[in-house]
């Protein structure tokens, strides 16, 4: 089964195709384009070029269903849902945390997941795995940096990763001194091979309710914030 995986929810777009479990390749941008602009070029590149395949070939369609950019995830899911429709071909989506804990799927340590949702605040949940195995995963939340660390205070050390862990270093550091375990800066990014590890381990993936191809914010735009407000405000 050939997998074409996309991660559009940060400002880097992560791009990669699997064949039966294994990656044929994987692309990951960050420059001044939008996704927007790139995104089709991606595609094109990554199909015809490196894999070798036309989009018609792909037998299902995954993306990073948030959280993260509002505008970013809107992108990417539209195009994965066109592709599916237009192919009459399965698609789903993963959680954005899932694409960088799961880089991480070989750690002893609780993996502490925090990409920046900027205004001060993470998206955050923690995940425990056992040789490779996803054992456990806490409720995915937009907090502030000092409420993400309950989960994990009092645990021994901890593995953090995503952009958030290197937006609030130093309050970590601060925190859990020594016991603080940091990823690679170049391991902070969602992975859009990693977003295929949960599809990978379950053979009805894309029949599952709760792996539709639904958006999930966590919080509402600054555009529904702002509504809210001066609404309240006329009122």
């Amino acid at each position: 089964m050939k997998i074409l995986s996309l991660s559009t929810a940060e400002q880097g777009a992560s791009l990669a195709v699997l064949d039966r479990g294994s990656l044929v390749c994987e692309e990951y941008w960050t420059n001044g384009l939008t996704h927007s602009k790139r995104l089709m070029v991606m595609v094109e590149n990554l199909l015809e070029n490196r894999a070798g395949i036309t989009l018609s070939q792909v037998d299902g369609f995954l993306a990073a269903k948030g959280p993260g950019s509002f505008t970013g995830l809107r992108i990417g899911i539209s195009m994965i849902q066109g592709f599916a429709y237009a192919l009459s071909k399965p698609c789903a989506g993963v959680s954005s945390l899932d694409g960088i804990a799961w880089r991480f799927c070989y750690s002893d340590l609780p993996v502490c997941v925090m990409m920046d949702a900027r205004r001060g605040e993470v998206y955050t949940s923690v995940f425990r795995f056992a040789r490779g195995d996803l054992v456990g995963k806490s409720r995915e939340r937009v907090c502030s940096p000092e409420q993400a660390f309950f989960e994990v205070a009092g645990q021994g050390a901890v593995l953090f990763a995503g952009s958030g862990s290197k937006a609030y270093q130093d309050l970590i550091l601060k925190t859990f001194d020594h016991l603080a375990v940091f990823a690679p800066e170049a391991m902070d990014h969602i992975s859009a091979a990693a977003l295929t590890r949960p599809l990978l381990a379950d053979a009805g993936f894309f029949a599952r309710p709760e792996n539709s191809l639904v958006p999930s914010y966590l919080r509402k735009s600054d555009a529904e914030i702002n509504f809210t407000r001066n609404t309240s405000i006329l009122t």
